[in-house]
């Protein structure tokens, strides 16, 4: 049986990083690092956090991230995209014959993102049994470091994607956090009314954070947002939108 370990690890910080997760790290016999041809500073940064959380860290191999596809449309393209995820998790495994892997991943296994469907994947080959420690959410560190509550008194909060606020629009409740937003979906909503939280490299040296009303910030984001990316060759950023203004 093959002990495969998800370690949430916030948005790379060390600080962000569990004492659960850290046990993990250490007990691991192998850590898969996925590589980026064009945001090889994602792969440096996993590396980085292990070396200084771990005094003896364990070997690291990397494997290259696979593109995803988009010609046979989005769901389709997701479906290859963590099939081929998941046979290079298998292939890197059986390659080290690796008994204890783990898989550094960033925010929460749990909470938008695959690494759980790939997993799963990977257990149809292989005798797997699977560990998940938890991790800083880009929704903890956002509200965090804007120092505001996530909800109004006794009110939802909605969770969802730059994909669905485009394609919807305004999901239920006065408050919406929106992750997996290449784009800037907020340019599809009418900007009278809504306050904006916004957050990137989240927990980093290189955090950036910006607050206000939508009519008057949302451009200044974009603006900044595309001078990090060039900068950084990367970015994860994530944002907090209210129709009413936050105490």
């Amino acid at each position: 049986m093959i002990d495969l370990t998800l370690i949430g690890i916030g948005s790379g910080s060390p600080g962000h990083l569990t004492r659960e997760g850290a046990a993990a790290m250490a007990v691991a016999d192998l850590i898969l690092i996925p590589e980026k041809a064009a945001k090889s500073d994602l792969a440096d940064l996993r590396r980085a956090l292990v070396a200084e959380v771990l005094v003896t860290p364990p070997p690291m191999t990397s494997f290259p991230m696979p593109e995803r596809r988009v010609e046979n449309g989005y769901r389709q393209g997701v479906e290859e995209w963590h099939d081929a995820i998941a046979a290079q998790w298998e292939a890197v495994i059986r390659a080290h014959g690796a008994a204890r892997p783990a898989l550094l991943v960033w925010g929460d296994p749990s909470l938008y993102d695959s690494s759980l469907r790939i997993a799963a994947r990977v257990a149809r080959r292989l005798p797997l049994h699977l560990r998940v420690i938890p991790g800083i959410t880009a929704v903890q560190a956002l509200c965090a470091a804007h120092a505001i509550p996530l909800n109004d008194v006794a009110q939802p909060v909605t969770i969802t994607t730059g994909r669905q606020l485009s394609d919807n629009g305004w999901p239920f409740g006065d408050r919406v956090v929106v992750m997996l937003d290449g784009d800037c979906a907020f340019q599809t909503l009418d900007p009278q009314g809504i306050d904006i939280w916004w957050g990137a490299f989240l927990g980093l040296p290189q955090q950036m954070l910006m607050h206000g009303p939508l009519a008057e910030i949302g451009p200044k984001i974009i603006e900044a947002r595309a001078r990090a990316r060039a900068a950084h060759g990367w970015i994860m950023d994530t944002y907090l939108l209210a129709r009413c203004a936050l105490p």
